[in-house]
């Protein structure tokens, strides 16, 4: 069944793996802008690990799984263009959801783990990135509108108050 556990540097370079096979994924499935050049990358693993908001699940072998879980408030979720957030609550923002190759599920597993353990997330993806959509969707996260990211692009944002 694997664990979900906070990621340590030994994990780096299976999240980097992970990212690739993400990015891949993307490109070859309709979604080639969402995660642009080397994005996200060690920089970003190193970031979140050392604000203990790197997880991973493991399933014995290392890591097929990542996701990376911060405290709000996010100002890319300061401005919504669509329904107003479910609750204006203190939230969690998921970020960087990946899985490897191998992974088949497994988005779904971290997602409901996370819902399990805080009541009130926010998410967002992009429009081309369906099966993170659906993934979203099926964990409880409702679609709410548009916001956009630090690079000016839209991103469909979610909501999840459990």
């Amino acid at each position: 069944m694997g664990q979900i556990r906070l990621a340590n540097t030994g994990d780096l370079e299976a999240v980097c793996s992970i990212y690739d096979a993400a990015r891949r994924f993307m490109h070859a499935n309709g979604n080639p802008t969402q995660w642009p050049g080397d994005y996200p990358g060690l920089i970003d693993a190193e970031k979140d690990l050392e604000a203990s908001a790197l997880w991973v699940l493991d399933e014995g072998a290392g890591p097929i799984a990542v996701m990376s879980v911060l405290p709000g408030p996010d100002p890319t979720y300061a401005a919504i263009e669509g329904e107003p957030w479910l609750s204006d609550d203190p939230y969690w923002v998921m970020h960087r959801l990946a899985v490897a190759e191998s992974g088949r599920g497994a988005g779904t597993r971290m997602l409901e783990w996370l819902c399990a353990r805080h009541d009130n997330l926010r998410a967002d993806t992009h429009a081309d990135n369906v099966p993170m959509q659906r993934t979203l969707e099926r964990c409880g996260f409702v679609r709410r509108g548009t916001i956009w990211v630090e690079d000016g692009t839209p991103r469909i944002a979610y909501h999840y108050v459990g």
